[in-house]
């Protein structure tokens, strides 16, 4: 099935889309941060991504956590929501976005063991001190609260 960005980028090319999505702040027992390596070479960030027409915020991050970790959450809270010129991102192939992110914090109910898509290489958690650096700027106070 073809996502809605997707559909859209039929119509509109690789030009700027505002686009709505969610993002999750899971942390280990010693409260260190899990990141997603991007398998397209990217670099790393939060686990994350669009949110689908008729889809819920909370459903959205239910999917995109399961999608890209493996991992069954539950969002807890609201962390944040972010957005503006500092939100925008141009991936690799010339498509341009401008974020509107919902930053939840999620509690993991149970590990499925693998991720089931392609846009993850690695996963791992990571001290406040130790993160690489994320394509989007969320404040540490954010993830680290």
């Amino acid at each position: 099935m073809t996502s809605y960005p997707m559909n859209l980028r039929g119509l509109i090319g690789n030009r700027l889309l505002l686009l709505p999505s969610v993002a999750a702040a899971i942390h280990d027992h010693a409260g260190n941060l899990l990141l997603q390596e991007k398998a397209s070479g990217e670099g790393w960030s939060l686990p994350a991504g669009a949110i689908e027409p008729g889809e819920t915020p909370q459903e959205a991050i239910i999917r995109e956590v399961m999608e890209e970790t493996g991992l069954v959450v539950t969002p807890t809270a609201i962390l944040g929501v972010f957005g503006g010129r500092e939100f925008r991102y141009t991936y690799p192939n010339g498509d341009q976005v401008e974020y509107v992110v919902t930053l939840f914090g999620c509690r993991v109910l149970e590990d499925q063991g693998s991720w089931t898509d392609s846009e993850t290489r690695s996963l791992g958690y990571f001290a406040r001190d130790d993160m690489p650096p994320l394509a989007l700027p969320y404040p540490l106070s954010a993830l680290f609260s």
